[in-house]
């Protein structure tokens, strides 16, 4: 499975211009005050159809309880993208990880995709452009190992 990253800019220029064949998405976007999660998303309909959007804020463990947050709480759909990531791969798709700037959170998710199965998370940790955030490396990567468990 081959695993792009992303941002918000890039990934509508890549619809508009011609969105590939079998893909996956994991989209992450900022909740925004006053606004409903179809504002803040990127709108894949007509491109792409098997896409998992996650609609959490680019913050660090520090600060979870400033955003109302607990650990456990902080991208609580977790086993359900490492679901999502192994029926992707088990179809044969290719996975884009998408977020506002494509730098935190497509990059941690990302990441823990590429270490889970290929032990190679640390490429993506060391490339300069991108800065993964720990709290959704984590996050994925745990729920990812839990459910090779499960299903082992």
């Amino acid at each position: 499975m081959r695993v792009s990253i992303y941002s918000k800019e890039a990934i509508k220029a890549l619809i508009k211009d011609g969105f590939p064949d079998n893909v996956a998405v994991i989209s992450f976007c900022s909740p925004r005050k006053g606004r409903r999660a179809e504002e803040v998303r990127v709108d894949f309909q007509g491109v792409c159809n098997r896409v998992f959007y996650v609609l959490i804020p680019d913050i660090d463990i520090e600060i979870l309880a400033d955003y109302g947050y607990t650990y456990e709480s902080y991208l609580s759909e977790a086993d359900e993208l490492a679901k999502f990531i192994y029926e992707a791969k088990e179809y044969g798709f290719d996975l884009i990880c998408q977020c506002d700037f494509g730098q935190s959170r497509s990059a941690a998710c990302a990441a823990a995709v590429s270490e889970h199965f290929e032990g190679r998370g640390i490429d993506i940790f060391s490339d300069y452009r991108y800065y993964p955030n720990q709290l959704v490396y984590h996050k994925v990567f745990d729920a990812l190992e839990a459910y090779k468990q499960r299903n082992a």
